[in-house]
């Protein structure tokens, strides 16, 4: 069973493997965290906490983390459609990540 702290390393990896920084609302990454340990258990892989998995890893292979929608939304709005990865950029300017319009057609 996967826990809190295993989500967490696995988020803080992927962003330091990318190049990406994390958001800095620590109750927000908190929340996507444990969505990330919470579908783990769930279906035995991470996917995306802000969108809704089938179960399925076949048809959920677009929102494993990091989602195929992650680098699209940080080109263009600096940031992933829930928060979690910032480009480096896009965290320097000390805005917190808003809502973007959703890429995944379901």
């Amino acid at each position: 069973m996967k826990k809190f702290e295993d989500a967490k390393l696995f988020v803080t990896m992927v962003a330091s493997q990318q190049g990406w920084e994390l958001n800095r609302d620590q109750e927000h990454l908190e929340i996507l965290i444990e969505g990330f340990a919470k579908n783990y258990n769930r279906y035995g892989y991470y996917s995306c906490p802000c969108r809704a998995a089938s179960g399925k890893k076949d048809e959920d292979r677009d929102i494993v983390c990091p989602c195929r929608y992650c680098r699209p939304d940080q080109e263009e709005y600096g940031h992933c459609f829930c928060g979690l990865y910032l480009t480096k950029e896009y965290f320097a300017t000390g805005e917190e990540p808003a809502s973007i319009p959703e890429r995944r057609k379901v």
